[in-house]
């Protein structure tokens, strides 16, 4: 029953335009970032961080995108081009999503530096849109058949097309298969509507990024365990990455509960309350601290008149 309830659809893999042919999927990519950008400016602009200050951040980001999600999947399927310059042919297809992330991060960071501008701060500030970019790219992944699992007899499994009809992801006609990108699509979702709670009260510098980090590395060892990829001891290269994701990003937000040391480029020094010690939710009052409100101002000390000399 569940076989015949299965999802089923044609994919478009290409748009043909004349003579330009423009994937869906890099369609998804490009407006999941724009989307993300857009989320995060005014996040930014809350935490001291002007947009012009974070414009030329996201070019950066852009380029060390692209870079990563290609050198990440080279890596993987090293075995895969008989040519070296096959490894360039970006239009064909073949990017890693967490290479994506990892090389828009170490690139955005570098000019996070020169510029003085707290990583942990814009980082914070990026997570939300980070994940809403993920959403809004699965949806390119859907359209054209991409990250297609393995064999399921679950009712919401996709039912590969007929050999006439192109898929992004090799797939038999007729067999089910786990659609790997509409889990992933649903739990980022998920996980966006946490950071958007998470980010109503203070916390400290960092608690956003090292919690999407660890949570999206979670889904995805969970969701690589359905895919059909190249696996090294057992496990594809995105869950080798979350793996240290999670242990690294996950042990932080157990363990030290605080913002970590190297990336305060903007020369803030965490809060440190009188005789405690530094507070988890950083400048500015802690949750449940009461503040004098705006224009009322404390009574000053009273002191005692003096009594009038006494006459004899």
């Amino acid at each position: 029953m569940g076989v015949l309830a299965a999802i089923a659809y044609d994919p478009l893999v290409r748009i043909e335009i004349g003579p330009l042919s423009i994937s869906p999927h890099g369609i998804g990519i490009a407006v999941g970032f724009l989307i993300g950008a857009r989320l995060m400016l005014p996040m930014a602009r809350e935490k001291g961080i002007d947009e012009e200050q974070v414009y030329p951040l996201l070019t950066l980001a852009a380029i060390g995108a692209i870079i990563g999600a290609r050198l990440a999947y080279v890596l993987n399927h090293a075995g895969e081009y008989d040519s070296p310059l096959d490894v360039f042919k970006v239009w064909q297809g073949g990017i890693s999503l967490l290479g994506g992330f990892i090389g828009a991060i170490v690139l955005a960071g570098l000019g996070m530096k020169k510029r003085g501008i707290s990583f942990w701060k814009l980082m914070d500030a990026s997570a939300p849109g980070m994940a809403l970019g993920v959403v809004v790219g699965r949806v390119g992944d859907l359209i054209v058949g991409d990250h297609l699992g393995k064999p399921t007899d679950l009712f919401f499994g996709y039912r590969c097309p007929g050999l006439d009809v192109d898929t992004a992801s090799p797939c038999d006609p007729g067999v089910v298969v786990h659609q790997t990108a509409l889990y992933d699509l649903l739990l980022t979702a998920v996980l966006l509507a946490v950071l958007l709670w998470l980010r109503r009260k203070p916390r400290y510098d960092g608690f956003l990024i090292l919690t999407f980090a660890t949570v999206y590395g979670a889904q995805r060892i969970f969701e690589d365990f359905l895919r059909d990829d190249v696996r090294r001891l057992g496990l594809t290269g995105s869950q080798i990455t979350s793996v240290v994701l999670v242990l690294v990003c996950g042990g932080w937000l157990l363990f030290k509960r605080r913002t970590p040391g190297w990336g305060r480029w903007d020369g803030a020094e965490p809060f440190t309350p009188v005789g405690g010690p530094p507070s988890p939710y950083g400048p500015g009052p802690a949750p449940g601290q009461q503040v004098p409100q705006a224009g009322r101002q404390a009574p000053a000390p009273t002191m005692a008149r003096p009594s009038p000399p006494r006459r004899e």
